[in-house]
């Protein structure tokens, strides 16, 4: 098979998405799986995900709330799947049968990629497909789940890690953010803020955000980071320092640090790496900058600086990434 037709076979294949339906399914992450890869996208004029849903027993099964769920597919449907995506599970103690269990372990060999939303970690769990790697649930699931999976790296307070082929997210609506994650793999980051517009979202969360809030938010601080934040990205291609935020939220540069970091999860030095990395990644996508134009636009001193941040964060190079998806109408689909 020639080069042309190898990748196109790997699209192919990475863009099969199956979700599984267990007994007791959730049927919020369940539904949240469904939203973000198989409803049909024709305003974005590329080939979209062929969505799957297969049922992880023979019978008719009952969801939260008694609603009653039949299905076509089985387990067999694993075979071909690209992505596979556990959208919740049943319970933290509750183990696979042995079929679902080889199939799972099956798909993890031949190099399928796994999401899993809330609880649906510890199905990756009980089929051994985390020891090793880092991984996040619902941080009310955190102590448990260390004490039954001891050879993963729990990351107890983020909204979704990406380890190898494995994104696990933690509550709800954080599989939103880990799903805009996979899209933006795939796709790049254009299709993946026109998904997010539709759902009427803002475009992405970073993983390393925090789940929760541990003390109430007045509505005011929100719109004071929301004016800083926008304050930052009109100003990218400089120089900003952590004291110039501050005195831009109006806040003294201690109070504006420590306030920053408990509510966002990360430093602004962190948070404003990601956003220049983000723009990068844009004007990357456009296909015509050249890197020293991309990197001085995005603030970074030198072209190796650029190259060594984004690599750092992307794990690919930026020519790389702009090779994969400059000026293009449809993605890959590789991871």
């Amino acid at each position: 098979m020639d080069k042309d037709r190898l990748n196109t076979a790997k699209a192919s294949f990475r863009h099969t998405v199956v979700c599984l339906a267990y007994p007791g399914l959730c049927l919020f992450e369940f539904g949240i799986a469904t939203e973000l890869f198989g409803l049909k996208r024709p305003e974005l004029d590329i080939p979209w995900y062929d969505f799957k849903v297969v049922m992880t027993e023979p019978s008719v099964l009952s969801g939260i709330g008694g609603l009653r769920i039949a299905g076509e597919s089985n387990l067999t449907c694993l075979e071909s799947a690209g992505t596979i995506v556990v959208p919740g599970w049943s319970a933290p103690e509750a183990a696979p049968t042995t079929e679902l269990r080889e199939a799972l372990t099956a798909a993890n060999e031949r190099g399928a990629r796994f999401m899993s939303i809330c609880s649906g970690a510890f199905l990756l769990g009980h089929c051994g497909l985390l020891d090793g790697r880092e991984a996040t649930t619902h941080w009310r699931y955190a102590s448990v789940f260390h004490e039954m999976f001891p050879k993963a790296s729990l990351v107890p307070d983020a909204l979704y890690v990406h380890s190898g082929n494995v994104i696990t997210s933690a509550g709800s609506a954080a599989g939103i953010d880990a799903g805009l994650h996979i899209i933006r793999n795939d796709y790049g980051t254009a299709v993946a803020n026109g998904v997010a517009q539709r759902l009427v979202m803002q475009p992405h969360r970073e993983g390393g955000q925090r789940q929760f809030v541990t003390a109430p938010v007045p509505s005011r601080r929100h719109e004071l980071f929301d004016d800083v934040f926008e304050w930052a990205r009109q100003r990218l291609d400089r120089p900003i320092s952590t004291r110039e935020m501050a005195v831009a939220a109006a806040m003294s540069e201690r109070n504006f640090y420590r306030r920053f970091q408990s509510t966002i999860g990360v430093t602004p030095a962190v948070w404003l790496l990601r956003e220049r990395i983000r723009a990068a990644r844009a004007l990357l996508e456009q296909g015509e900058a050249s890197l020293e134009s991309v990197a001085a636009k995005c603030g970074f001193a030198s072209v190796e600086t650029f190259r060594a941040a984004f690599r750092r964060e992307l794990h690919i190079s930026p020519s790389r990434y702009r090779a994969s998806f400059g000026s293009r109408s449809s993605g890959s689909g590789g991871f």
